[in-house]
């Protein structure tokens, strides 16, 4: 009863194809890889905005007390003040535009190149596969022809010693 459960087992076990997890491996490898880049992208964009920002508004408060010292008249600080914070805004929308961007256009070069690596695995698997199957059958058929040749040689000598008797 043992042996038939093991014949049993036996017959329905599959082993695993390696080729398969291999690529799996990969592709999981590769996607992680990816996934640090961006967050590594994401977190150098938020320190260079926030540093653009700080340094900005340092600049601003700066301006705005020489502009405060050296006049004393309230509308110039009024005029210069709004002015100064036209020019913040301003710049602080290209920052945070041109990193995202930039963020986005990582994002999409490594999501393009976890595709492309994946696809070039799965092209190599299949090519490997491919020349083992080639040389697999290659060497069947000079088995084969080298069989034929052995027993035409084993007919033709017998033959001959048979005519020659």
């Amino acid at each position: 009863m043992q042996f038939l459960c093991l014949v049993k087992t036996q017959e329905n076990y599959e082993p695993p194809d390696s080729s398969k997890s291999l690529v799996a491996q990969v592709v999981v490898v590769a996607a992680a890889a990816a996934a640090v880049v961006v967050v590594v992208v994401a977190v150098a964009a938020v320190v260079v905005v926030v540093v653009v920002v700080v340094v900005v508004v340092v600049v601003v408060v700066v301006v705005v007390v020489v502009v405060i010292v050296l006049v004393k008249e309230l509308v110039v600080v009024v005029v210069v003040s709004v002015v100064i914070v036209v020019v913040v805004v301003l710049i602080v929308v290209v920052v945070v535009v041109v990193v995202v961007v930039v963020v986005v256009v990582v994002v999409v070069v490594v999501v393009v190149a976890v595709v492309v690596v994946s696809v070039v695995i799965v092209v190599v698997v299949v090519l490997i596969v491919v020349v083992v199957v080639v040389v697999v059958v290659s060497v069947v058929i000079v088995v084969v022809v080298v069989l034929i040749i052995v027993v035409v040689v084993v007919v033709v000598v017998v033959v001959s010693v048979v005519i020659v008797e």
